[in-house]
């Protein structure tokens, strides 16, 4: 696994805990502003609501295409969350490409990244959210058996 170079503008988000949405938007507009994002722990982020709800609204996305045409929907944790920030960044303009870029999201923690600092996104924290949860794990596994 090959880890872009980590300078100054570089930021390393631990997703642990955090609500995908309001972490995605968050970093959206940070890409936006022409920071280079390191996403790590994406399975472990959370996504508000009751879990039959959500398998059901991800089943019905699903249905959505045909299986070699496409839309091709993701069902890895990583390509999820990349997916859910894609949605809130202006992709088709350049500066969207552009943005969307400068973003890279995986699964634990790579190797090389261990002793960097991380970064979380207190707006984005689950004890902000009173009812009921999943992780993007639970929602993939689900997808994908």
């Amino acid at each position: 696994m090959k880890v872009p170079q980590i300078d100054e503008r570089t930021r390393i988000i631990n997703a642990a805990g955090l609500i995908l949405g309001r972490m995605a938007s968050v970093v959206a507009k940070r890409l936006l502003n022409g920071e280079k994002i390191i996403i790590i722990n994406a399975e472990k982020a959370v996504i508000s609501g009751d879990r039959h709800m959500i398998f059901g609204q991800h089943h019905d996305y699903l249905e959505i295409g045909h299986p070699r045409k496409g839309p091709h929907h993701p069902r890895r944790p990583d390509r999820i969350v990349r997916r859910a920030i894609r949605g809130m960044l202006p992709y088709k303009q350049p500066r969207g490409r552009e943005a969307f870029r400068r973003l890279r999201v995986y699964m634990g923690v790579p190797a090389e990244l261990r002793d960097k600092p991380l970064e979380t996104i207190p707006e984005a924290d689950v004890s902000k959210l009173r009812g009921q949860y999943i992780t993007v794990l639970e929602l993939s596994r689900h997808l994908q058996g």
